[in-house]
This record gives structure tokens, sequence and C-alpha cells, in this order.
């Protein structure tokens, strides 16, 4: 890992980060080669992410397609443009994906990913609805969530779901989910807010 530079900024290549430079270190992800420590989450935000993690799997269809449903798992997105290979490598944690049975390679898992589900707090929604949408329809990602806690981070306020529009890698909006969330691919279910959001 290169050391701190005059910004105090801890940088990581794709080869320290392939040798396991980051071990130590949890709750970050990189962006631009530069690490980010994300901010402990709250209750809901857990609950949400469990609970609906949960569903997702519990929806799989037994008669296929084999899919894996994961949370906080790495996956490595397109490197940064940049001269410098501490500027480049770009690792996200999202807070649940579905994926296909591919054998799970950080470097290459983004391409298998059929859906991405992020929940906002306080501390990650500009990211969520900005960066990482862009991040994730350039990756082509097909379906991207993103589940809109209320400022006191007490219930959900919606759920946007994107869909890629494939002639742009762009993500345009599907559908606001108001108080269920109806989903239809790559798995059929249906989630109420409430069986999310209970204590």
């Amino acid at each position: 890992m290169s050391a701190p530079d005059e910004h105090h900024e801890l940088r990581v290549t794709a080869e320290e980060f392939a040798e396991g430079a980051t071990a130590g270190l949890s709750d970050i992800e990189i962006v631009d080669g530069r690490v980010v420590r994300l901010m402990a989450q709250g209750p809901l935000h857990s609950r949400v992410v469990r609970r609906l993690a949960g569903s997702l799997e519990a929806a799989r269809r037994d008669a296929g397609p084999c899919l894996v449903v994961d949370s906080d798992v790495a996956a490595r997105f397109a490197d940064a443009d940049s001269t410098a290979a501490d500027r480049r490598l770009n690792i996200r944690y999202p807070d649940i994906w579905i994926r296909d049975c591919e054998p799970y390679d950080v470097n290459t898992v983004r391409d298998h990913l059929l859906l991405v589900v992020e929940v906002t707090s306080e501390s990650t929604i500009d990211v969520d609805i900005t960066d990482k949408r862009i991040q994730y329809a350039t990756a082509g990602i097909p379906c991207y969530l993103i589940v809109r806690l209320d400022q006191k981070e007490e219930r959900i306020e919606e759920i946007e779901e994107y869909r890629l529009d494939w002639s742009g890698r762009r993500y345009r909006v599907h559908t606001v989910h108001r108080r269920v969330l109806l989903v239809d691919d790559p798995v059929e279910a249906t989630i109420p807010f409430d069986m999310l959001e209970q204590p």
C-alpha cells in the first residue's frame, strides 16, 4: 500500500489488493485506488440487508437457473483512467447481489451480477444514487435497487428499481415501490416493507 500522501489518503494498487494488503482493514471500499472507510450502519440498515437477502434467496426457483445471493462481498469494477497504478483500482462491497453460479473471482464477478441492491444511509446516499449507479450501469448489471431509508433511519421510504438501458449503458427508472417490493427478474418475489423493517 502506498503511504498516505499530503492529503492523508491511503492508496492501494490492484497488485497490493491481490496480495492481501487490505486484509487487516475492515469496512472499506477502494475508489480510484483510494481507501474509503465506510461508516458503521444502523440497526434498520442491518435488518433490511439481512431480511431482503434472505427473501431474495428464498425466491430462487428450484428448476433454475442457478443463482447465488450474497451480501457485502467484494467486486472489482473497471479501473479508473490513470497512468499511476495507485490511482486505478475500484473495489465495491454491494449490500446485496444476485449472480449466476460461476465460481467467484473478485476480478470478474461483476460480469456475472444480475441484480445489485444498496440500502441508503445518511453517509452513503450520495454515492449510492450517483457514483455506484453509474459504475454498476457501466458494468452492465441489468437491475439496480436503491432502498431509501427515511432521514431518521426508522423506516423504508421507497425502493427505486432501475433497469439497464443497454443502448447507452445507463439506468432508467423502471418502478418506484412504496409499500411492497415486487420483483420479477432474476427472481420473482413479493416483499412487504414492514416485513423488512420489523424489530
